[in-house]
Order: structure tokens, then sequence, then C-alpha cells
């Protein structure tokens, strides 16, 4: 189960190009979807309900990593639908607050991406230092600029 989430995540990053231009807020929900996918991956393996693999573990890095660096251009002016996204309003309220959460998110990512090396953290208490931070940057945002619906 937990491999076919990452699957699906990877399979949807490759869709992403041809949503793009058409429907932003489809493309952002896909992005926080692969996210929310290698977040339960990585929580699986600190809690020890899947096993330590660097190669997994670079690969759930490596993921949020590229949404970091790509869903920020997926919110623009006009694209608020509480029918269609858990976007808060806050995000084009304060718009210098989402961008400094974004900005947070994509240095966390960009920094664990780094230590993680090519190969991934050598063990698990290496993929926590490295997952912890970025994590951390997730629900910040969460809980300031998304609304539960």
């Amino acid at each position: 189960m937990r491999k076919s989430r990452l699957l699906a995540g990877l399979m949807l990053m490759v869709a992403l190009p041809a949503l793009a231009a058409e429907d932003p807020i489809a493309v952002r929900k896909m992005l926080m979807a692969s996210n929310g996918a290698s977040a339960a991956v990585a929580g699986a393996m600190l809690k020890d309900e899947l096993a330590y693999s660097p190669v997994v573990a670079k690969a759930v890095i490596v993921s949020l990593d590229a949404t970091a660096a790509a869903v920020g251009d997926f919110f623009p002016e006009g694209t608020l639908d509480p029918a269609r996204s858990e976007a808060a309003p806050r995000i084009w309220e304060d718009p210098a607050g989402f961008t400094a959460e974004l900005t947070k998110f994509q240095q966390v990512a960009a920094a664990a991406s780094q230590v993680s090396g090519r190969g991934g953290p050598a063990d698990k208490a290496a993929f926590q230092a490295a997952i912890q931070p970025v994590l951390g940057s997730c629900q910040s945002c969460h809980e300031g600029f998304r609304t539960k619906n």
C-alpha cells in the first residue's frame, strides 16, 4: 500500500505539466497529494512500520524538494475555491506571510536533499535529522494557510 502511494505520487509529477496551464488548483492538489504520500512513507520509516531504506528516504526527500520548488507557482490570484481546495483565503490576504512559508519550505527541503547525499541518509537517525525540519515546515504552513474542509 505504501509503495503504491509513492508510485502514485511519482506518476502525478509526470502529469503536472499538462495540467498546469489549464487548472492550477488541480496541480497544487496533486502536489500536496504527493507531499502527503511522501510524508506517510517518512512517518512509516520513522515509526519502524516500514524498514529504513536510504534509497526510499532519498526518494521522499527529493519528492518534497521538487514540490517545494514548484508549488508556489500554483496559487495565482483568483484561484480561491473552497469547494475544490483547502487553500485558505489567508494565502491571498497575506501574500508576504505565505511567501515566507514557501521560502522556508524550499530552504529546508533543499538542505535535506543536500545533506542526504546521492544515496540517501546513511541511517534512520540521519534521515530523521534531515526530514524533521521539512515536515515541521509543512505543518507550519498547513496551520496558517490551509482550511479543514
